[in-house]
C-alpha cells in the first residue's frame, strides 16, 4: 500500500542514509520500523512472543540451553 506522510528532514536524512548503508529500499527502512514500533507498543504482540520463547526454552532437550534461556528471562527488565 502506498501513503504519504511527513518526516522531520534529520528522520529522513538518517533513514536514507541507512536505506543507501544496507542496501535497502526506503520504503523498506520505514515498514521495517514502523512493523518494530507497532510490536514494542501492543503487549498482546509483545506477551505472545515471550509466552513462544518460554514454550520453546521448556521443549529444549539441552539443558544448558534451558538454564540460560531462563536466566536470560529470570534477568532480562520487564
Amino acid at each position: 500500500m502506498k501513503t504519504a506522510v511527513s518526516v522531520p528532514d534529520d528522520v529522513f536524512e538518517s533513514a536514507d542514509r541507512l536505506a543507501q548503508r544496507e542496501h535497502r529500499s526506503r520504503s523498506d527502512v520505514y515498514s521495517a520500523a514502523l512493523r518494530e514500533y507497532v510490536a514494542r507498543h501492543s503487549p498482546d504482540e509483545i506477551t505472545d512472543a515471550v509466552d513462544r520463547v518460554v514454550e520453546d526454552v521448556g521443549r529444549s532437550p539441552d539443558l544448558f540451553v534451558s538454564a540460560a534461556g531462563v536466566r536470560v528471562l529470570r534477568d532480562a527488565e520487564w
